[in-house]
């Protein structure tokens, strides 16, 4: 059998080489408590279920991103971007079959107050309408062209709040390779009179973001090459944005998406390579990391989902992942 090496954690975080026997993906036997589920910080180990294990649901993706949950309907849809295709997944039978297809290049995915699946594509901003029709919401932003929006995340107010890094037009494998017209930028869209603001350009390359529990403080993750992995940001009168700060930092290679639990930790795809680590980061709210998920491809995106809300979905490059935690996931349309 083959072997692989994962890090483990002492309770301080000091890092420790340790030799794992490698998983065999396709229903072998693991022992609890799952090794791959890493307790760096104490606060962790409540989040951490004894009996559960890291499942690979399914593989096949060229690159997984943009998980969304459907509770009333036990799915969850996520993109598969150089394949320009929405993949879902049953709960119930494990099924996964094609959504959409094609996708316009579709990266991040929401859901918005009514329900409605929210997009983010090559070039625009789309909603998918209960009958199935496609809503384009913005696809311009004062006479240019969007780049190539990635993530949303919804308001309690019915604002939609998404990153426009343009990832999907600065090459062919992910869209189609064009000249960027706007800075990279966080947007506001207000979806029923298709009025944009611009909420900050500071970022290098505005990736994953979420709002606190409380919907108080905005984190965006930035890939390129800022000092700082996510920063945060106060959420001022719900309408724009103050107090810049890096809130957390990767010791080498990057984050993408991220989402909140219940108890404001931030849960994020990281690692890329750069320390060794693929998979997933859990960072207390006072910016500390204080678990890991050890996954053998690199991880992107995740989200909460599962009748209870307590099960982490993992979109890791070719294959999609799962795992039971002890908390849930805030509410994020």
């Amino acid at each position: 059998m083959n072997r692989r090496t994962f890090l483990t954690a002492t309770a301080a975080g000091v890092a420790l080489g340790a030799t794992a026997e490698a998983r065999e993906w396709n229903g072998s036997i693991v022992r609890y408590p799952d090794e791959a589920v890493v307790v760096i910080d104490p606060r962790f180990g409540k989040y951490k279920v004894g009996n559960a294990v890291v499942e690979r649901l399914y593989t096949g993706t060229r690159w997984a991103e943009g998980p969304v949950w459907f509770g009333d309907g036990r799915y969850l849809l996520f993109s598969d971007i150089p394949n320009n295709r929405i993949m879902r997944w049953l709960e119930e039978t494990g099924e996964v079959s094609e959504f959409r297809n094609p996708s316009n290049n579709s990266n991040g995915n929401s859901r918005d107050l009514q329900g409605r699946l929210l997009t983010c594509e090559r070039r625009r901003v789309t909603r998918t309408e209960h009958d199935g029709s496609i809503t384009v919401l913005i696809d311009n932003f004062e006479g240019k062209r969007m780049n190539s929006p990635n993530d949303p995340v919804v308001h309690p107010d019915g604002h939609i709040w998404f990153t426009d890094p343009g990832y999907g037009s600065l090459g062919w494998y992910e869209g189609r390779a064009e000249e960027l017209e706007l800075p990279t930028s966080v947007y506001r869209l207000n979806p029923e009179t298709g009025e944009a603001k611009v909420m900050t350009t500071a970022r290098n390359r505005p990736n994953g973001i979420c709002f606190s529990p409380d919907f108080e403080t905005l984190y965006v993750a930035d890939t390129g090459g800022a000092e700082f992995s996510i920063y945060a940001y106060d959420v001022v009168d719900d309408s724009r944005l103050e107090n810049e700060r890096g809130f957390y930092k990767i010791k080498a290679g990057g984050v993408d998406g991220v989402r909140c639990d219940v108890d404001g930790n931030v849960w994020t795809g990281a690692g890329w390579g750069g320390d060794g680590i693929d998979g997933v980061h859990c960072i207390a709210p006072d910016g500390t990391l204080i678990g890991q998920i050890h996954l053998p491809e690199t991880c992107a995106n995740v989200c909460f989902g599962g009748e209870k809300h307590n099960r982490l979905f993992m979109m890791a490059s070719q294959s999609v992942y799962s795992v039971y935690v002890e908390t849930q996931g805030a509410r994020d349309w």
